[in-house]
C-alpha cells in the first residue's frame, strides 16, 4: 500500500466519525470522551492448535480485531463466540476471557509467553503449532475521561461487530482492515502507531454501533442524556464537577423545578442528583490521581470541595480508600508484563 493511499484511509477515518452531533447534544459529548489510553496492543500470529488466557483487567477495556482467519473466544461466564476475518470484538468491562484455535486447545496466560517487543506499548506475539493460521490485533486499554468511563458501565459484557454487518454500516472499513493487515505484515517505522490508533477507531464505532442499535441502549443512564432536560443537567456537572452544584441550581439552569427534577433524574439515572454529583466528582477526581504533578489540594478545588480534608473524607467515603492510595496503586499492565 502507497503512502498516498495509507494517507487517504487515515483522512477518512475522522469523517466516519462525523455522524456525531455537535457538543450541544449530550449523548455525542460523552462519545467525544472515547479516547484511548492504549496501555498495551499486539499483533498476533497464531497457528493451530493454539489458545491464550486473557486475564481480567479491571477499569479497562479488551478488544480484538480479527485480520485474517478463525478462532473461538469464550468468556469467563461461558459464553463462546466464534469469530472471522473481519470482525470486531469488544469486552467494554476488561473481563477475562480465553481464545483459540478450538475451545478444547490449551491456554497459557498470553503475558507468560515471550513476545516481542516493538514498544513498551506495542508487541508481536508468535504462537502455536503450524497448523491453520489466525492473525488477531489484541489490545488492553484504559479510557481515562470519567465520561467515558461512566458510558463503559452501561455496555453489554460482550459486543461483536461481525464483518458483514460492519461493510454494511462503514463503506470505509474494508480500507481500514485492508491497511492494517499490510501494516501488521512488516515491521516498518511508524507501523505499530497506525494500528494502534486504527484499533481506537474500530473499538469507538463498535461502542456507537452498539448505543445506536440495541435496545438496551434506550434505558437508564443513556436513556438520561437523550432526555432534553435531564440530558442537560447531566452536562452542566460533567463540564464543571468544581460548581456548588446543588438540585435546586440544576433545576433552575435546566428550567425545571426542584421536585420535578430530582424525581425525573432519579427515575432515568437510578440515583438521585445529589449523589450523581458526588459520584461524578470521585470519577472526575479518580481521573486527576493519575497526574503526579498535582497536589490533593488541586484536586480538591477541582472537584469542588474546599479543603484537602473534606476532599479525603468524600473520596474514602465513596471509592472505599484515601486519595494516596488511589494515588499509589501501581499501574495494571505494568504489573502484568513484571
Amino acid at each position: 500500500m502507497t503512502s498516498d493511499s495509507v494517507d487517504a484511509v487515515l483522512d477518512a477515518a475522522p469523517v466516519a466519525l462525523a455522524g456525531i452531533p455537535d457538543a450541544g447534544d449530550p449523548l455525542a459529548e460523552a462519545l467525544q470522551h472515547l479516547r484511548m489510553d492504549g496501555m498495551f496492543y499486539c499483533r498476533s500470529e497464531l497457528t493451530a492448535p493454539w489458545g491464550l488466557e486473557l486475564p481480567p483487567m479491571p477499569n479497562c477495556l479488551w478488544f480484538h480485531v480479527v485480520l485474517d482467519g478463525t478462532c473461538v473466544l469464550t468468556t469467563s461466564a461461558g459464553t463462546e463466540l466464534r469469530v472471522g476475518a473481519g470482525d470486531i470484538v469488544v469486552l467494554p468491562h476488561g473481563a477475562g476471557h480465553s481464545a483459540g484455535d478450538d475451545p478444547a486447545s490449551p491456554t497459557p496466560l498470553v503475558f507468560d509467553l515471550p513476545h516481542d517487543y516493538i514498544s513498551r506499548q506495542y508487541a508481536v506475539l508468535h504462537h502455536g503449532d503450524g497448523g491453520a493460521a489466525c492473525s488477531i490485533i489484541c489490545g488492553v486499554v484504559h479510557l481515562g475521561h470519567p465520561a467515558a468511563r461512566q458510558l463503559l458501565t452501561v455496555l453489554p459484557e460482550i459486543m461483536h461487530v461481525d464483518a458483514a454487518t460492519g461493510r454494511r454500516q462503514w463503506e470505509w472499513l474494508p480500507s481500514i482492515l485492508t491497511l492494517m493487515t499490510a501494516e501488521a505484515s512488516t515491521t516498518r517505522p511508524g507501523g505499530e502507531t497506525v494500528i494502534t490508533r486504527l484499533s481506537d477507531i474500530l473499538v469507538v464505532q463498535a461502542i456507537r454501533a452498539w448505543i445506536e442499535t440495541s435496545p438496551d441502549a434506550q434505558t437508564g443512564w443513556l436513556q438520561a442524556l437523550r432526555d432534553p432536560h435531564i440530558g442537560q443537567a447531566i452536562t452542566l456537572v460533567h463540564r464543571d464537577p468544581a460548581h456548588d452544584w446543588t438540585v435546586a441550581s440544576l433545576a433552575s439552569a435546566v428550567g425545571m423545578s426542584r421536585s420535578n427534577l430530582s424525581a425525573r433524574f432519579t427515575e432515568l439515572v437510578g440515583v438521585s442528583p445529589k449523589s450523581y454529583i458526588t459520584s461524578w466528582r470521585m470519577r472526575t477526581a479518580e481521573d486527576l490521581l493519575r497526574d503526579p504533578s498535582l497536589s490533593l489540594a488541586q484536586i480538591a478545588k477541582a472537584t469542588g470541595y474546599q479543603s484537602e480534608a473534606a476532599f479525603s473524607r468524600a473520596f474514602k467515603r465513596e471509592v472505599g480508600k484515601a486519595p494516596s492510595q488511589a494515588r499509589t496503586t501501581p499501574a495494571l499492565m505494568d504489573a502484568a508484563l513484571g
